[in-house]
């Protein structure tokens, strides 16, 4: 018995080693193709017992995985998620996601085959299948499916009955996750179909209890496959039949769905954002229970009522926008929402896109919002005619000589920067090339064979991580032999052969990181340039003034409208509005100097210039101005308003700063963000955290 028990440990050590090595290794693959991920509201996350975690929009295929990172580094927990089997057969993703502890599961589309013959509809049953040229018998059984093609949004329908080799009854009308296509299956007339087998899942389903009995945490992506829409897709089933199910089975149990939240600024992209926010945990309520465990139609209807309280659970920590249009006129409104001196947080950003989408939805119709909408995308419009970026309008100074020494030295800045960066660019060149040309030749195979996706973005970063992964180490090896054959050929002792390739297979990917971070100063730094050089054109100050004006006017028409409209759609609007416009932040008190450095809009900061970057110190000493980095690390760091120029070029190692403590020149890490001090906090009250 005692050596079971000891068995028993040892596999559970190992497990714990395996995972805890998983996302070490994820955490520094993260770190580096993510500029920021933040997380927000992981208090919410429950210390014990079985959890659910839900995350959507699903954007970013294999990245959306950090949502399980960010699970473990707040709370110390474990999740399995549910991976599909056919990526589970890949050698790189499986051998990872085995190491997890993932959860397979079959999907009928994965194993989709072309049918015989063609297909129509029936006039009079639209529920009946007709064949030309088909082999019903031979190709179907029941609780099959057949899938209609691309052109007819790839709707399927299961088989109920076959008739014939020419006939069979589907159980019901063929329908996408939008539409019923009844109509135009018949205006289309006889096209090609495809054949889904019929997949159990008794297999996975009894996984998913078995971990949660143990009070373990399921993670799963309910829409049932990545894509890059601007708002949710309708949620599978699964994950309201798992939490009903687990307590059906043991009525002790009490199950927790938290759903999870996961906004990306420009996801498919290197070196861009992430926030993962969890909101307040979702009890499974026990009459549902009570219908689910008496099958049949009840059963059906305890499914759908669970999974609509799981989706609205999704939008209070998802941005849901209708179309592109829309989320970038959101986005516009935020910032001219958001007066100079005001600084959010990434999950700040998301929070006010949400509730500004929520308003505009609800507003959308009134004649003032409308005419705010048309100046606004006019106003976006113009700012990008110019070369410009919304932030730096407000910056765009008058044509003097400190305009042109500030573009000189920048200018020269940038060749510093583009100095250090360019042999870590050339080493790594062929890595960038080869990860450009597939992931893009991927994203094209992905759009041909989805039926949701607009442009497959979401494959994108994937499969730019997974060839980089691929390619890296072969490439650092080529380069670690040609090391070898240099030292060879200059004649070098026989120590220095030897150390040659462990110099270079340890130094090269240490002079990437570092030229990573550089070239990212150096991005920076050119992101700054359209402002001093639009204002040195001739002609061009009447247009910079004429916009200067235009966002003025438009910031205070955003404000006036939200300050009207606002009250009416939360009953607690100014007592929990983020932001309060206002034309200026009230100076702090203090003189600036050496270590304690003047804002932007007059304030002293904490952080003096001295504990800055020094290219910070020079460029607002010598030529006065007052770049973002003065925010003190908390700017908005969206993709498009990237306002920092230097004050992410030190912090080489992710993680580094937390280790060593807060660094000069970073951000603190906020409360909200740390489970374990939350919990500390919860504890410390009177009223054990209520308020």
């Amino acid at each position: 018995m005692s050596s079971k028990k000891s068995t028993s440990l040892e596999l559970k050590r190992t497990s714990d080693l395996s995972y805890a090595s998983v996302m070490l290794f994820w955490r520094i693959v993260t770190g580096i193709f993510f500029r920021e991920i933040r997380s927000r509201g992981s208090y919410n996350i429950p210390k014990d017992g079985p959890v659910i975690f839900v995350g959507a929009p699903h954007h970013n295929q294999f990245l959306d995985l950090l949502l399980g990172l960010e699970v473990y580094k707040e709370s110390g927990r474990r999740v399995q998620f549910l991976v599909a089997a056919s990526s589970m057969t890949r050698k790189f993703i499986g051998f990872w996601a085995r190491l997890i502890n993932s959860i397979p599961v079959e999907r009928a589309a994965d194993s989709a085959k072309p049918g015989t013959g063609l297909i129509r509809l029936s006039p009079d049953d639209p529920c009946k299948v007709i064949g030309e040229g088909t082999r019903f018998t031979f190709d179907f059984k029941p609780r099959m499916q057949v899938m209609l093609p691309k052109s007819l949004g790839s709707a399927s329908a299961e088989v109920l009955e076959i008739i014939s080799d020419t006939e069979l009854k589907i159980k019901k009308e063929f329908s996408t996750t939008e539409e019923k296509i009844t109509d135009k299956f018949t205006e289309a007339g006889a096209v090609e179909f495809r054949k889904l087998p019929f997949v159990d899942q008794q297999e996975m389903y009894r996984h998913v209890y078995d971990c949660l009995n143990r009070d373990g945490s399921i993670g799963i992506f309910p829409e049932g496959g990545s894509h890059d829409r601007t708002d949710l897709l309708p949620l599978k089933a699964g994950v309201s039949i798992m939490a009903l199910g687990a307590m059906a089975n043991d009525p002790k149990l009490q199950v927790k769905i938290v759903p999870c939240g996961l906004s990306y600024f420009h996801a498919h992209k290197f070196r861009s954002r992430a926030v993962v926010e969890f909101g307040q945990a979702l009890d499974v309520p026990p009459e549902l229970v009570q219908m689910f465990k008496k099958g049949g139609g009840q059963k059906r209807e305890a499914v759908q009522k669970f999974l609509e309280l799981i989706f609205n659970a999704l939008k209070t920590v998802t941005v849901r926008a209708p179309d592109y249009e829309t989320l970038m006129l959101i986005q516009a409104v935020r910032r001219l929402y958001k007066t100079p001196g005001q600084h959010l947080t990434l999950g700040q950003v998301v929070e006010l896109n949400r509730r500004l989408l929520e308003g505009y939805e609800h507003f959308k119709d009134l004649p003032r919002v409308q005419k705010l909408r048309k100046d606004v995308l006019k106003y976006n419009r113009l700012v990008r005619d110019m070369g410009l970026r919304d932030h730096q309008v407000p910056r765009a100074q008058r044509a003097t000589w400190k305009v042109l020494a500030l573009l000189t030295y920048r200018i020269g800045l940038l060749a510093v920067w583009t100095t250090f960066a360019f042999p870590g660019v050339v080493l790594n060149s062929p890595i960038f090339i080869l990860a450009s040309i597939i992931s893009r030749k991927k994203a094209k195979e992905a759009l041909a064979a989805s039926r949701v996706k607009i442009a497959a973005r979401d494959v994108l970063a994937t499969w730019k991580v997974l060839i980089s992964l691929g390619v890296a180490p072969v490439l650092y090896f080529f380069y670690a032999i040609i090391g070898t054959l240099l030292a060879i050929r200059a004649n070098a002792p026989l120590k220095w052969r030897f150390i040659a390739p462990v110099m270079v297979l340890f130094g090269v990917p240490l002079m990437s990181y570092a030229a990573l971070k550089f070239g990212e100063a150096g991005m920076d730094v050119l992101k700054s340039l359209p402002p001093l050089i639009a204002a040195l054109i001739p002609g061009n100050q009447r247009s910079l003034d004429k916009l200067k004006a235009m966002r003025v006017h438009l910031s205070n028409e955003v404000s006036e409208l939200i300050n009207d409209f606002g009250p009416n759609l939360y009953e607690d609007f100014n007592e929990w509005r983020i932001l309060v416009p206002s034309s200026s932040v009230p100076p702090s008190s203090g003189t600036p100097g050496l270590w304690r450095r003047k804002s932007s809009t007059g304030a002293v900061d904490a952080q003096g210039l001295g504990l800055t970057h020094p290219m910070t110190w020079l460029d607002e000493r010598l030529f006065g101005f007052h770049s973002s980095a003065n925010n003190n690390g908390s700017n908005e760091h969206e993709g498009e308003d990237d306002g920092g120029d230097y004050e992410d070029v030190i912090g080489f190692i992710p993680g580094l700063t937390a280790m060593l403590g807060s660094a000069p020149g970073s951000a603190p890490r906020s409360r909200n963000s740390s489970y374990a001090d939350l919990q500390r906090l919860k504890m410390s009250t009177p009223d054990g955290g209520k308020r």
